[in-house]
């Protein structure tokens, strides 16, 4: 085969067999092809789109690029859960101590941030001495141990979806439902879990822009991983704004705490229940959704949840006393009086990356610290000088009069309080 040719047939809309996507991802993997001919790649199929014979291709030639963990020995079904990405979407920080606490064993792999969204594995990594590198057999154990762990993709487990994962940062080609689809899945595939909770993300925040869009990779998701034997629940929820107030690595592990403790954003606290409760019903914790979220609840009330999260930073290393914290804060204030009526939750994300939160390109380094506070979110009530938000920073170069601009820029304010309803959860 020639990765030329499987180029240029993707290129011109030709469909792929089984043999050349393995031959494709077998090759990136070992270094063999390029990163300029796995962008050319990239992009191709982010035109062109893939079928769904070629994205279950896709998925196993990613999953199968390492091993394939073995659960054995532990108790009870493994549930786990991904995000398909937004602003301020920290929910896996606080869910996966919470439904580990009830009972769940929980092996989570996580990503970094892509685009303008954040990622679980970057929030983790502001934990100073935290070692999310554990390899298969060393998270297997963990969970054995506490029963649960939390991991990025190793040399061992998805190690295509590791580098695809960067390039596709740094080449315009996130926003794609088979790459997508391919990304998520393959590592749950090679985590070896028994059963997923999708939250697909929908909006101006989301790469899924719109209830079609939503619905699309939803439903190529469920395909996709029954084809490979797993228990699938999808939720697509609302990225028209900012989930919680928190963007930022450690300013959104120490709202995980908060919610931990029972005092979290009340969106976010609802949409870490309904998640959680999907969990432990698929995971057979809980007959109904109401019975698993006074489960849930009660396990927040007694801090055993908060514990949970504890002994998990602690196992792998992590020191939460030492967690950073910017040397500059700046509150940005607004100047006109209404009501905010939308906010462009994708140019709040490129603030926060700015601000140094977020990769420009792949090779970037990340302040762990920086990040915003929002004070207001939508339908609130505005007056002249009222603060919208507080930005972290370190960096004194930063052009702090250029982002506060597009901060604001990204507030849409009117008159008239909003009529529509604010909704979290759509299905």
């Amino acid at each position: 085969m020639n990765v030329i040719e499987i180029i240029i047939k993707k290129r011109n809309g030709q469909s792929l067999s089984a043999a050349e996507i393995k031959y494709l991802i077998d090759g990136y993997t070992s270094g063999n092809i390029p990163d300029y001919q796995m962008a050319s790649f990239l992009m191709a199929v982010y035109f062109q789109g893939m079928s769904l014979a070629e994205t279950i291709a896709l998925t196993k030639a990613m999953a199968c690029s390492g091993k394939i963990l073995k659960l054995n020995g532990l108790k009870g079904m493994v549930i786990d859960k991904h995000s398909t990405g937004g602003v301020g979407d920290g929910i896996s920080l606080a869910l996966a101590p919470l439904v580990s606490a009830a009972g769940l064993p929980v092996l989570m792999m996580s990503g970094r941030g892509l685009g303008h969204t954040g990622g679980t594995l970057d929030k983790l990594a502001s934990v100073p001495g935290l070692n999310t590198s554990l390899t298969g057999s060393q998270a297997l154990k963990q969970v054995r141990k506490i029963g649960i762990a939390m991991i990025g993709q190793t040399a061992e487990l998805s190690p295509a979806d590791k580098k695809i994962y960067a390039l596709r940062d740094a080449t315009g080609t996130v926003e794609n439902i088979s790459l997508i689809c391919a990304s998520i899945l393959s590592k749950k595939i090679a985590a070896g879990i028994d059963g997923l909770v999708l939250d697909v993300k929908c909006g101006n925040g989301a790469f899924m822009p719109d209830l079609a869009t939503a619905h699309d990779l939803a439903a190529i998701l469920k395909a996709v991983g029954k084809k490979n034997g797993l228990k699938m629940k999808v939720l697509i929820t609302d990225m028209n704004q900012p989930l919680g107030k928190a963007i930022g690595n450690s300013l959104e592990i120490k709202q995980a705490i908060d919610v931990l403790q029972g005092n979290g954003p009340a969106d976010f606290m609802e949409l870490t229940l309904a998640l959680g409760a999907e969990m432990l019903v698929l995971g057979k914790k809980a007959g109904t959704g109401r019975e698993a979220r006074k489960i849930l609840q009660s396990l927040i009330a007694n801090r055993r949840a908060l514990d949970k999260f504890y002994l998990l930073l602690k196992t792998q290393g992590g020191k939460i006393q030492q967690l950073p914290q910017a040397r500059h804060e700046l509150e940005i204030k607004t100047t006109a009086r209404g009501y905010i009526c939308g906010m462009n939750t994708r140019e709040i994300g490129l603030v926060a990356a700015m601000l140094g939160a977020g990769r420009q390109k792949k090779e970037d380094s990340l302040d762990y610290s920086a990040g915003l506070i929002l004070h207001k979110k939508f339908g609130d009530e505005l007056r002249v000088g009222d603060p919208l938000a507080s930005i972290y920073y370190n960096n004194e170069t930063l052009p702090l009069k250029e982002i506060a601009q597009k901060f604001i820029a990204a507030i849409k304010i009117g008159k008239i309080k909003p009529e529509v309803k604010y909704s979290l959860i759509y299905q």
